[in-house]
C-alpha cells in the first residue's frame, strides 16, 4: 500500500509519516522545497514536492505516481495577509483534489485534517453542550473560515462525488514537536501564565497520536462524505493545562493573570499592528482573539467512536509529561 501525506514536515504531518512506516506503508512525504527534514530522517521515506498554488504543475508531479491513500494534512493556522488563508487552505486544497482527481489517482481514502474551528462560538450559553456535526457551522476566525470553505467544497462540488474522502476535525492538538502550546509552557518557566475572560471556559484537547490513530482509522472504516470530531474525550477548565505544565517544570513560581476581554481585543490589535510592521505573525493576534474568547470547546466524538473504533489513548494528565519531557530532551525548555 501507498500513502502520500502532504504537509508532512508538519507538527502532526512527521507522526502521521513515522505511522505508515510503522505500519509498513510505502511512504511519500509531500513538502516544499524549502521545508525542513528535521522530522523526517528515516531512509524509507520517498519525497515529493508538490505545489499547491498550481494545479497544472501538480497534475504533472503526480502523473506519474498512484497512491492508494492520501492524507491531506498541509495548511497554515496563523497569516499576517487572510488572504493567504485561503490560498493555502482552501485553494491548496481545491487545487490537490482536482490534480488528483485528473490523473484519475486510484484512491481507496482521502483523508483531509480540518479543525473544530470551523464551527466558531456556538452553544454558548451555560451550562455548555456538545458541539455536534449536526449544527450549523459558524466559523469566527479566518483560519476556521478557509477550512469550512474546504469543506463546502468537498461536500458541495459536483467535481467530487464519488470521491472518498472523510473529514477530520481535530479540537486543539498538542504534544512534541508543537510550537504553540510549547510558547505557554516557556511563558510558565518564566513564571508567568496569562489568561481571558472570567466567565466559564470548557476547553477540550487531543495529544498528537490520538489524531494519528484516527488518521489510520478513517483510512481503514472512514465512512465517505462522513466528518468526525476528534478530542481525548474529556472536558477541561481554562486553567488546567497550564497547571500541569507548571507541576511538570517543577512547580516555579508563577503570576496568572487573567485579563478581561476588552483588554485582549487591544492587545491583539496592536499585535496585528506590530505584525505587519515587522513581517512576522504574533502569537497575540486578531485570530488569537476569538480563539481566547470563544468559551465552548466542547465536542461530540461519538461518531468517530462508534464508525471508526476510535479509543482515546492520552488524557492531559498523561500526554502533558510526555510533551513536556520532549521539550525538555531536545534542548525547548
Amino acid at each position: 500500500m501507498k500513502i502520500l501525506v502532504t504537509g508532512a514536515s508538519g507538527f502532526i504531518g512527521s507522526f502521521i509519516v513515522e505511522e505508515a512506516l510503522r505500519r509498513g506503508f510505502e511512504t511519500w512525504a509531500a513538502m516544499r522545497r524549502s521545508s525542513s527534514r528535521q522530522f523526517l530522517t528515516d531512509e524509507r521515506i520517498h519525497f515529493i514536492e508538490l505545489n499547491l498554488d498550481d494545479q497544472a504543475q501538480l497534475e504533472a508531479q503526480l502523473r506519474d505516481k498512484q497512491f492508494d491513500y492520501v492524507v491531506h494534512a498541509a495548511g497554515v493556522t496563523k497569516c499576517l495577509d487572510s488572504r493567504d488563508f485561503y490560498r493555502i487552505n482552501t485553494e491548496g486544497t481545491k487545487h490537490l483534489v482536482r490534480a488528483l482527481l485528473a490523473v484519475k489517482m486510484p484512491l481507496k481514502k482521502l483523508v483531509y485534517l480540518s479543525s473544530l474551528s470551523v464551527f466558531g462560538a456556538i452553544r454558548e450559553q451555560q451550562p455548555y453542550e456538545d458541539i455536534r456535526e449536526t449544527d450549523a457551522p459558524h466559523p469566527n476566525t479566518e483560519y476556521g473560515r478557509s477550512k469550512r470553505e474546504a469543506e463546502r467544497w468537498l461536500d458541495e462540488s459536483l467535481e467530487c462525488r464519488g470521491l472518498p474522502y472523510v473529514i477530520l476535525r481535530p479540537t486543539g492538538v498538542y504534544g512534541p514537536r508543537e510550537r504553540d502550546y510549547f510558547m505557554m509552557a516557556k511563558s510558565i518557566k518564566q513564571h508567568s501564565d496569562f489568561a481571558v475572560g472570567f466567565s466559564r471556559q470548557d476547553i477540550t484537547f487531543v495529544y498528537v497520536q490520538d489524531v494519528v490513530q484516527a488518521v489510520f482509522l478513517a483510512c481503514e472504516k472512514g465512512l465517505p462524505g462522513r466528518r468526525y470530531f476528534l478530542s481525548d474525550g474529556q472536558v477541561y477548565q481554562s486553567s488546567t493545562f497550564s497547571d500541569l505544565i507548571r507541576k511538570e517544570l517543577g512547580n516555579p513560581w508563577w503570576i496568572r493573570v487573567t485579563a478581561p476581554i476588552w483588554l485582549l481585543r487591544i492587545i491583539t490589535l496592536f499585535g496585528d499592528v506590530m505584525g505587519h510592521l515587522t513581517g512576522k505573525v504574533t502569537a497575540l493576534n486578531n485570530d488569537k482573539y476569538h480563539i481566547l474568547k470563544q468559551r465552548n470547546w466542547r465536542c461530540d466524538i461519538q461518531p468517530a467512536i462508534d464508525e471508526l473504533g476510535y479509543r482515546p489513548q492520552y488524557t492531559l494528565e498523561q500526554g502533558v509529561p510526555l510533551t513536556i519531557q520532549w521539550y525538555k530532551e531536545n534542548g525547548w525548555l
